[in-house]
């Protein structure tokens, strides 16, 4: 327990009995946890009084060497500022459900032709956002319906820049985009297309099939008929996609529900948008431990749900309890934030509780897949290191390959794992800086001495050792990196993959023993695809180098001449005539005095046995 807890028991009983936000810091003086209450003294001392019921408080307070406090006017007050310090602070004990970095959007962008884009990021720009998604997958799919839906464009040109600077894509003939770039669409149609796709966003697919139908009308009535039956597409298309939605509701009903699953494994929230009666979308949120066991967090974490992002709807059903004052204060919140009245409540019956069971449901369908996939991981990096001998089945494991043209591009790549799951965001590649010629070992030995050199810098993804190394090889180049290893003082397990005829992973070497893995099939099938997966990193590499170089002119080898210039010049005269062409000639075909003397020095001004 926290060497600390009589004095911090003794400050607890001198806070005041007011509502106000409570800051919980470790001895480094990091902000831990973040938490509200009506009444600051008895909750916080709660904390300290007696051994807490739940593992992650318990957890939490013995890692507490001080905390502060504000008070507050209100409780209402008091879940704001809580909100604003969790996504200030971001605290490791906190529950966050939508990190910005984690969980994707859809973004409306905020400029004169706005886009319908998916992003990772919320910032005030003035677009506007649509979620959270549980993944990426999903929050794609919707992007790419609306856009289709609404023949948005999804190219990287810039409105209204580029009007009228390159002829119209293969979309714009297929009538899959209104084609901007052709000047063709005016602003006031534009702009009612994307209201018509924020319509869908938020929800309101009855409403928006209104709006199109009437722009319908609208159109024919000018004797605009080519908008007119744009719009009547747009609609039947969004008819299409509102008949295959499940309607668990009257027309007219628009609710969230809420609803959580949690054991000694997991948690998950899962979440119901029900729109126009209609179940538009189903999301689930996984926490990989039982960390949603305090109501205390619930309340933070619902309005966290809506804050930046989609307004709440008229009604916000639970399918868990609440505290009796929790309700009327989310109530208020939401409310305000939505601009008109917000009903929060748990139904005890009928339709709505039906509605609540089945969110409750697909948590709880969620949790138990989630299990499934961590006992298939367990079993598959327990059997690897049994075969390996290792202590422990290894959490981190790095692979390495190398890739080259001639000896030209020599690329290392390296691939990660987190349990038996592809970890992108650490993937890194090694262009050789001190090697001479070919030598695949001197090329693991370079790529492992820099990359082992940052662990324990503090660096996200290169910080922390692996738990296990394997490299696209056999004894030379275990031998090569197990010389850096003994080099640096560090011990980690270090072994090759050899590969068969076909190129597949037969058995793993440590340099000394050959260990076949063709009769564990779950170990052999991530040995697989691990391996396929780092030579696929290390030949993309070097490819995309050379292909560089292929777009590169070699113009741009004189002094004062790059790629814009070089480009200036070619379309002058080819190179071919660049390099025979006196100053006079060069000048005539419209190249400056001061380039065409730089190209004639260049190819002309050396001596002719250079």
């Amino acid at each position: 327990m926290n060497p600390h807890l009589t004095e911090l028991r003794q400050k607890a009983a001198s806070l005041p009995l007011l509502p106000g936000v409570y800051l919980m810091k470790n001895p480094e003086g990091e902000i831990i946890y973040v938490g509200k209450s009506r009444k600051l003294r008895n909750r916080v001392s709660s904390y300290f009084n007696g051994v807490p019921e739940q593992y992650k408080t318990r957890k939490m307070v013995s890692h507490v060497a001080d905390f502060d406090y504000i008070v507050c006017d209100g409780e209402m007050e008091a879940l704001t500022l809580e909100n604003t310090l969790i996504k200030k602070h971001a605290p490791h004990y906190n529950i966050r459900l939508k990190d910005a970095k984690s969980y994707p959007y859809i973004k409306v962008t905020n400029e004169a032709y706005p886009r319908v884009i998916v992003t990772r990021q919320r910032v005030s720009d003035g677009g506007k956002y649509y979620g959270p998604y549980a993944s990426s997958a999903a929050a794609h799919e919707a992007a790419d319906t609306v856009n289709r839906i609404f023949a948005l464009p999804t190219c990287r040109r810039v409105f209204p820049r580029d009007i009228g600077r390159e002829r119209p894509c293969l979309y714009a003939q297929m009538g899959r985009c209104v084609a901007p770039c052709a000047g063709g669409v005016e602003t006031g149609r534009y702009a009612s297309l994307v209201r018509a796709a924020e319509g869908v966003l938020a929800g309101n697919v009855r409403e928006t099939e209104e709006l199109l139908t009437a722009s319908m009308a609208q159109a024919a009535e000018a004797e605009q008929y080519e908008l007119a039956a744009h719009y009547r597409d747009a609609a039947r298309a969004l008819a299409r996609l509102s008949d295959k939605q499940k309607v668990v509701g009257d027309a007219h009903e628009n609710r969230d529900v809420f609803a959580l699953w949690q054991d000694e494994l997991c948690g998950v929230l899962a979440v119901l948008t029900v729109r126009d009666g209609k179940l538009q979308k189903k999301s689930e949120f996984l926490f990989s431990a039982a960390a949603l066991a305090e109501t205390e967090d619930l309340p933070a974490l619902l309005t966290g749900f809506y804050d930046g992002a989609d307004c709440p709807p008229p009604e916000v059903l639970l399918a868990f309890e609440l505290e009796e004052s929790e309700y009327s204060l989310l109530s208020d919140y939401l409310s305000a934030q939505a601009g008109r009245r917000v009903r929060v409540c748990t139904p005890r019956r009928g339709k709505l509780r039906h509605l609540a069971d089945m969110a409750l449901t697909n948590a709880r369908e969620r949790a138990a897949l989630w299990r499934t996939e961590t006992e298939r991981e367990n079993s598959v990096m327990t059997t690897l290191a049994s075969l390996l001998g290792l202590s422990a089945p290894p959490m981190r494991v790095e692979a390495y390959d190398i890739s080259e043209i001639g000896e030209e591009y020599i690329t290392a790549a390296m691939a990660v794992t987190e349990g038996t799951k592809f970890k992108n965001s650490d993937y890194r590649t090694f262009r050789m800086k001190t090697l001479s010629g070919v030598d695949d070992c001197g090329a693991m030995r370079e790529a492992l001495t820099r990359r082992l050199s940052h662990i324990g810098d503090g660096s996200p993804s290169l910080g922390t050792a692996p738990d296990l190394i394997l490299l696209d090889g056999g004894v030379g180049q275990v031998n090569a990196v197990r010389g850096v290893l003994r080099e640096m003082g560090l011990e980690i397990p270090l072994f090759g993959m050899m590969k068969d005829d076909y190129h597949k992973t037969r058995a793993l070497t440590d340099g000394k023993r050959e260990l076949s893995v063709a009769g564990e099939q779950a170990v052999y099938v991530y040995l697989y695809k691990l391996q396929e997966e780092v030579h696929r990193i290390a030949v993309r590499s070097v490819m995309n180098a050379k292909r560089k170089t292929l777009r590169r002119s070699s113009l741009e080898d004189i002094p004062g001449v790059g790629a814009a210039k070089a480009k200036k010049l070619l379309a002058c005269m080819p190179v071919s005539r660049l390099r025979e062409a006196s100053e006079e000639e060069m000048r005539a075909a419209g190249v400056s005095e001061k380039d065409a003397a730089r190209v004639w020095q260049f190819y002309h001004g050396k001596d002719e046995t250079q």
